[in-house]
């Protein structure tokens, strides 16, 4: 029997019985990247597991050698995929994040995007396993905005800037969402785009007490 070995980025086959540590390691992360760009582009339900792990370039049987259910598989993707968003923000700041987000590329590239906008509809209707990973990943990216915009966290106002980012982060997910449900090529699909861009960006501007 054979698996395939991607420690160092490149995959080939190696006996099973010489699997190390890191390999297995290597193998499960190279699981969890490819579900969660997969689970983005095609939503739970459109993912099966031996289309899951064909892609990802293992036999079906080694899925529960990681895994003990897709249910876990897809809570750790999550959480895969909140990372990846926060580590594409780092060092940016907030206007510059909302220009990106609420852009044709993003909005275009499913897979490759924000897992609250591809997933939160499908979120809702899984176990709480799931529910709970995508509320830890809800705080972390208010934390990233937080982060962003360099507003105080204390005093009387904290209460306030925190709804703010509740506020902007809800309606940069709800903008791209109603924009991926037009046509590809229907102006409404950009101009939802525009007119939440304009707007999150005013309201993150804007003096608290207005």
């Amino acid at each position: 029997m054979y698996i395939h070995d991607f420690t160092d980025g490149v995959s080939r086959e190696i006996p099973d019985m010489k699997v190390t540590k890191a390999q297995a390691q290597a193998n499960r992360a190279r699981i969890v990247e490819t579900a969660s760009a997969l689970f983005r582009e095609r939503g739970y339900d459109g993912v099966g597991i031996a289309d899951l792990m064909a892609v990802a370039g293992f036999t079906h049987g080694g899925f529960y050698k990681h895994f003990p259910s897709k249910a876990d598989l897809m809570a750790e993707a999550a959480t895969c995929g909140f990372a990846q968003s926060a580590a594409k923000a780092e060092g940016v700041d907030a206007e510059e994040v909302v220009k990106r987000y609420l852009s044709r590329e993003h909005r275009d590239a499913r897979g490759e995007g924000c897992t609250m906008a591809a997933l939160c509809g499908d979120a809702a209707r899984q176990p709480e396993s799931i529910k709970t990973a995508f509320a830890t990943g809800v705080e972390s990216l208010l934390q990233a905005l937080a982060s962003q915009d360099g507003a105080p966290e204390h005093g009387k106002r904290a209460g306030d800037l925190r709804a703010r980012r509740i506020d902007v982060l809800a309606q940069m997910i709800g903008a791209i969402v109603l924009s991926r449900a037009c046509p590809d090529d229907s102006p409404l699909a950009d101009e939802i785009l525009d007119v939440c861009r304009a707007a999150v960006l005013l309201r993150l501007s804007a003096p608290l007490d207005e």
